[in-house]
C-alpha cells in the first residue's frame, strides 16, 4: 500500500546531533519506502541563505540526497525558521519547493499543506515580524550582506522569539479557528496538515455541514513526528533514538 509520509518542525542545527542522525535514519530507512516525502517547514533551526555553512547536517543532507536518487519525490514549504531556503539548496539535493498553501491529491483527498503560521493571527506582533521578513526587498538587502553579519542577525531573532514565546499567552500562539476554516474554505478542502505550533494531534469538526480534519505535525526537538498517510488514512508516530 503507498505511503505518503510528512514532517515538520525538525529545527535542525549542529548543536543537537542526536536528532539529525534519528531524522536522517527516518529517510534512509523509513521514507526510502514511501511515495513521497513533504517537508513542511521547519527543517533547520535558522537558514540565511543558500551559501549557509553546513557543517554537522552533513548526516541529513546525504539522506536527502539518497532520497532523490531513489526516485522518492520530496517537496518542501517554507518555514518561519527557513523561509530563505532558495532554488540552489533545492536543485542540489533534488527538492521541490512547494508554495505555503499548496493543495494536493493525497491518495484520493484533496488535502491542503502549510507550514501553519499564517493561521496564528492571534498573535498580531508575530504576523507584523512575518510580513517584514517574507516581503523580497528585505529579502534581497538581507542576503547582500556579508554571511557573518546575517549569521548574527539570524541568532539575534532567534534569541529575541524564544525570549517572546515564554511572555505570550499560550492560546495566541495558537491556530485562530477562523483562519482555519478561511483557508480550507479558500481552497475548497477538507482536510489541512501543518506544523508550526508544535501540538501534535488529528482535530475533528465540521465545516459547512461537512466533516473535516485538522492534521498538527509534531515538533522534533526530543523525539521524531512523522504522519503517515495511505487509502486506509492517516496516522500520527512518534519515533525516537
Amino acid at each position: 500500500m503507498p505511503q505518503t509520509f510528512f514532517i515538520s518542525d525538525l529545527h535542525l542545527d549542529p548543536s543537537r546531533p542526536d536528532i539529525i542522525a534519528l531524522a536522517a535514519t527516518f529517510l534512509h530507512e523509513r521514507a526510502i519506502d514511501g511515495d513521497a516525502l513533504y517537508i513542511l517547514g521547519d527543517l533547520f533551526e535558522y537558514w540565511i541563505g543558500d551559501d549557509q555553512p553546513t557543517t554537522g547536517l552533513e548526516p541529513l543532507l546525504a539522506a536527502l540526497d539518497a532520497l532523490s536518487r531513489a526516485g522518492v519525490p520530496v517537496h518542501f514549504i517554507a518555514g518561519n525558521r527557513d523561509f530563505l531556503i532558495g532554488d540552489d539548496f533545492c536543485r542540489e539535493h533534488g527538492i521541490h519547493l512547494l508554495q505555503d498553501g499548496a493543495v494536493i491529491d493525497l491518495h484520493g483527498v484533496p488535502t491542503l499543506l502549510m507550514h501553519g503560521d499564517v493561521l496564528c493571527t492571534d498573535d498580531s506582533r508575530y504576523q507584523q515580524l512575518r510580513t517584514m521578513l517574507r516581503d523580497p526587498t528585505w529579502q534581497q538587502q538581507f542576503l547582500a550582506l556579508p554571511l557573518g553579519e546575517r549569521i548574527k542577525q539570524a541568532q539575534s531573532l532567534r534569541e529575541q522569539s524564544e525570549n517572546e514565546t515564554q511572555q505570550k499567552d499560550a492560546m495566541i500562539m495558537d491556530v485562530n479557528d477562523d483562519a482555519v476554516r478561511d483557508a480550507m474554505r479558500r481552497a475548497d478542502v477538507r482536510r489541512l496538515i501543518h506544523g508550526h505550533t508544535h501540538r501534535p494531534g488529528i482535530h475533528e469538526f465540521t465545516l459547512d455541514g461537512e466533516h473535516a480534519e485538522r492534521i498538527v505535525l509534531g515538533d522534533w526537538y526530543s523525539q521524531g513526528s512523522v504522519l503517515t498517510c495511505s487509502t486506509a488514512g492517516c496516522r500520527l508516530d512518534t519515533i525516537v533514538a
